[in-house]
């Protein structure tokens, strides 16, 4: 009995964690491969956005200015192993599957977006005239 429970989460765990992964590799210059503790890390230009772990556990750091908000407004709690650094973690086992995906997804989005370059206009380019001999 208690295999057949155990069974039955795991898949509805892989099921979900598909989900989550399919969405943020769709995003441009994300990739992914195992995690050195268990699970997925994802990767933005070669910089860890996070990693989910296969029990449902999301993982990802963030400056502690947004780190504090997230864990203050009860969203996250700070890192399971490492608390008094910018890592947040969430436990996307226990409510419901939409919830969980959509919160997971967007805290990764979160993380993408103060990870990813940010575009140059024409006023950002500094021009640097040529040395003159």
């Amino acid at each position: 009995m208690f295999i057949n429970i155990e069974r039955k989460y795991n898949l509805y765990m892989s099921k979900v964690i598909e989900i989550i992964e399919k969405e943020i590799l769709s995003w441009p210059y994300v990739t992914a491969e195992p995690h050195r503790f268990g699970g997925i890390e994802f990767r933005l230009n070669k910089k860890e956005m996070g990693h989910i772990h296969s029990e449902g556990l999301a993982d990802i750091p963030f400056p502690m200015k947004i780190r504090d908000k997230l864990v203050n407004s009860g969203l996250v709690k700070p890192h399971h192993v490492l608390p008094q650094s910018g890592w947040v973690s969430y436990w996307f086992h226990n409510s419901g599957e939409k919830e969980d995906i959509a919160t997971v997804i967007n805290l990764f989005k979160l993380r993408y977006e103060l990870l990813k370059p940010k575009a140059q206009t024409k006023s950002d380019i500094t021009v640097v005239p040529p040395k003159q001999n």
